[in-house]
């Protein structure tokens, strides 16, 4: 579901799911963008599906929180704010620890690779060379979320997954803001790659404390960075 569909696996899908996941994905990948009002007829228009299937993925995901109602006046995408991206952060932080640590107690050789596979594929994956490359972004998106769902698959929990996968597409949300506009400033751009690497290696050793700690600051990092992009012009978060 957060990875990118080509237009046969699409096709496969029901109508509703098919509303589903290409509004999901829109949203997602900056596509659609917080505050973005959504007409049920213009998007039937656009994805060529009935207004049924439309009204029913609009339902769908104002049950995920990335869809708000507006009364008489359709939908919208879910606005972004300062406070909702801390207590987002805050709270993957938390779940990032118990899923990474417990991932480090029971991961086997098939788990190393796959990490290990999927940081030298985001390390080949260009970042988009400008707000407009939203095919890039989503690439890099995808390789991304492959590699931080490699490091915490070997938790052993279905439930701590499911709220890890759910804190990952909200924080991707607004990790978009950040990534589409990391030629600015105010992104403050570090080297992403050397702390994936880093996080890789405290997690391969087994290093229970250096692993969370590395994965905190990096969680931090991206949650200021993006907070700075939000923030009113002049102003510190």
């Amino acid at each position: 579901m957060n990875g990118l569909l080509n237009t046969d696996d699409l096709e496969s899908l029901s109508q509703a799911e098919r509303a589903y996941r290409r509004l999901r994905g829109e949203i997602l990948h900056g596509d659609l963008m917080p505050g973005e009002r959504l007409r049920a007829a213009d998007l039937q228009d656009r994805y060529s599906l009935g207004l049924t299937p439309i009204r029913e993925a609009l339902m769908r995901l104002a049950s995920e929180s990335l869809v708000e109602g507006e009364t008489n006046r359709g939908a919208r995408v879910t606005d972004a704010s300062l406070d909702e991206l801390a207590d987002i952060m805050a709270t993957r932080r938390a779940i990032e620890r118990l899923c990474l640590t417990a991932a480090m107690a029971r991961g086997g050789a098939d788990w190393e690779a796959e990490i290990v596979a999927s940081m030298h594929l985001l390390s080949r994956t260009p970042l988009p060379a400008d707000p407009g490359d939203r095919e890039a972004a989503a690439r890099w998106e995808a390789q991304h979320r492959r590699f931080h769902l490699a490091l915490v698959s070997a938790c052993g929990s279905k439930w701590l997954l499911r709220f890890w996968a759910t804190l990952a597409d909200h924080s991707e949300r607004y990790r978009k803001v950040r990534l589409l506009h990391h030629h600015e400033a105010e992104a403050e751009v570090r080297d992403i790659n050397a702390e994936h690497a880093a996080i890789m290696a405290a997690v391969l050793d087994r290093d229970p404390v250096r692993a969370t700690d590395l994965m905190d600051r990096h969680l931090t990092n991206t949650e200021t960075s993006v907070a700075r992009l939000l923030a009113p012009k002049g102003s510190k978060p």
